[in-house]
């Protein structure tokens, strides 16, 4: 006897087969759309074997969970989302190379190639070991929340000087030709300070000492709150004596040094010691001699993870007590 199957249990199986179908098609999250490309590719070349890529973040960079980079369509570097830069190395010298990068995401989309940067690595010098001078001079300028445009006094070095690279907290953050002086740094975090130092670096890939150094703070930006701001900020004042109250800002993980501002000149760091950082709310007192009645303006900023201050608390006014 032939057996027989329920109409019933016939569409279910139909259903689950559709779904199998979906899931297999779309991924288990169901995303297909993939990031857009990189913008704003470009390839310094920093000496006879090396060329430093640079890339901007996309548009929408939300979802983006890493780049790849392509030297003549052949992929030769994977990086993490937060890496936008990478030095190509081992290349001939005196050769032409073009390179593209491309995002992907945590579902396995990718995005177009970038538009294509050529550049051609110089020819190779003769044995080199003396580095360029320090670029002798150097002035920053925020331009909006996210940028910063840098000048340097041009270098000088006995086989010529053919890239400038920017550093901030240490680490190489940009790299601009050898023939230019002035360059812009992007993806910057709005109401933040910023320490930048160019050094110079010739073909052999001997780097100077670093020029002077520049300080940059970037402008709040209106449409976007400054997550690195101390919040809820309170001063009130007592007898010789003023409390200060904050909420600690989100940067994921615990601050445990602040800035404090009076007047808008910084008088103090203020520092919590290894067991005593606030996770939430914090507290400082700040004791004066300053007569009754003096008039204060008080705010404060976070040092952040990676070395800098962060943006400013609001501002406070307060009137000193007797």
């Amino acid at each position: 006897m032939r057996g027989t199957t329920s109409p019933r249990r016939a569409g279910a199986a139909a259903l689950a087969l559709g779904l199998a179908a979906a899931l297999a098609a779309c991924g288990t999250d169901g995303d297909t759309r993939p990031p857009p490309a990189p913008t704003g590719l470009t390839a310094q070349a920093g000496s006879a074997t090396s060329v430093h890529v640079m890339w901007r973040t996309p548009a929408t960079a939300d979802g983006v969970s890493g780049y790849q980079v392509f030297q003549g369509g052949q992929l030769v570097r994977e990086l993490p989302a937060d890496k936008t830069m990478t030095d190509i190395t081992g290349l001939a010298p005196g050769t032409a190379y073009t390179f593209t990068v491309r995002a992907k995401d945590a579902a396995g989309n990718r995005s177009p190639l970038s538009a294509p940067a050529g550049v051609t690595t110089p020819a190779a010098k003769a044995e080199d070991h003396q580095a360029p001078t320090a670029p002798p001079t150097a002035t920053g300028r925020a331009e909006g929340p996210h940028e910063a445009r840098l000048s340097w006094g041009a270098a000088t070095d006995d086989t010529g000087v053919t890239a400038y690279d920017v550093y901030q907290a240490g680490v190489r953050v940009h790299t601009a030709p050898g023939t230019d002086g002035s360059t812009t740094v992007t993806g910057l975090q709005p109401g933040t300070a910023y320490v930048f130092t160019v050094r110079a670096r010739d073909g052999s890939d001997n780097s100077s000492p670093d020029g002077p150094p520049v300080a940059v703070t970037t402008p709040a930006d209106p449409g976007q709150a400054p997550d690195t701001a101390p919040g809820s900020l309170t001063a009130t004042a007592s007898p010789g004596a003023v409390e200060l109250a904050w909420t600690a800002p989100g940067t994921g993980r615990t601050t445990s040094e602040y800035q404090l501002y009076v007047n808008d000149r910084p008088v103090t760091v203020i520092q919590f010691g290894a067991g005593a950082v606030p996770e939430g709310r914090a507290s400082y007192r700040l004791t004066t001699t300053e007569p009754a009645g003096t008039v204060w303006t008080v705010k404060l900023r976070a040092r952040l993870p990676d070395g800098n201050w962060g943006a400013f608390s609001e501002e406070r006014r307060i009137l000193l007590a007797g």
